[in-house]
């Protein structure tokens, strides 16, 4: 007789993981985060309610992890189609080139309906959840702003940025006029838009005669 195989419990895990992460996502986008509860999540994964405490404390956690999870996968999967370049921001030399490239690339992610529910869900949920809000710009937000503090910082080495400018605050002239249209919805996010939001930005940070 064959020996028996004792069933994979890392794997089963892993397939139950898996399978509350797109519940989650699935449920924010067709119900609203406020309709999204555990019970839900836990129905629709097919697991028992308890496994998901077992890992998370709210379905705000349970979120998180599943939006990092498709960040993390969209990302594995950009770098593959353009052949396993490594991520973040380019440096050809065109600083403008640069960010309209980077930030078109963020406008099809916002406008993507696979990551604006849960997106707009944790943002909301951040404003009133200290504590969620920061570990949404701890484990989100800080890493891809880096990516513009280090593109941002090299064309200053290279003269195409004024020496006295703060990257920090140089990079809040190009992402929060792109997240205060997605937010507020009050007009489309285009390339057209990222390209011009560019063009300003830079148009004050250019070197002084």
């Amino acid at each position: 007789m064959a020996p028996h195989k004792a069933p994979d419990a890392a794997r089963r895990s892993e397939r139950s993981r898996r399978a509350i992460y797109a519940a989650a996502l699935a449920l924010v986008g067709e119900t609203g985060y406020p309709r999204t509860t555990i019970e839900g999540i836990a129905a629709r994964a097919g697991v028992g309610k308890q496994t998901i405490y077992r890992w998370w404390p709210s379905k705000a956690a349970v979120l998180m992890e599943a939006f990092l999870d498709l960040a993390e996968r969209a990302a594995e999967q950009a770098g593959q189609r353009s052949g396993g370049a490594e991520q973040g921001i380019p440096d050809t030399g065109d600083l403008a080139a640069d960010l309209k490239h980077v930030l078109r690339a963020t406008v099809d992610e916002l406008n993507d309906p696979a990551m604006e529910a849960p997106f707009r869900a944790l943002t909301a949920e951040g404003i009133v959840d200290a504590k969620l809000g920061a570990e949404f710009v701890e484990r989100l937000l800080e890493p891809q702003l880096a990516l513009y503090v280090t593109r941002l910082r090299s064309a200053q080495e290279a003269g195409d940025l004024r020496a006295d400018a703060d990257p920090r605050i140089a990079l809040e002239l190009l992402i929060a006029p792109l997240t205060h249209r997605w937010l507020l919805r009050t007009l489309p996010l285009t390339h057209a838009y990222a390209d011009t939001v560019v063009d300003h930005a830079l148009g004050g940070l250019a070197p002084r005669p």
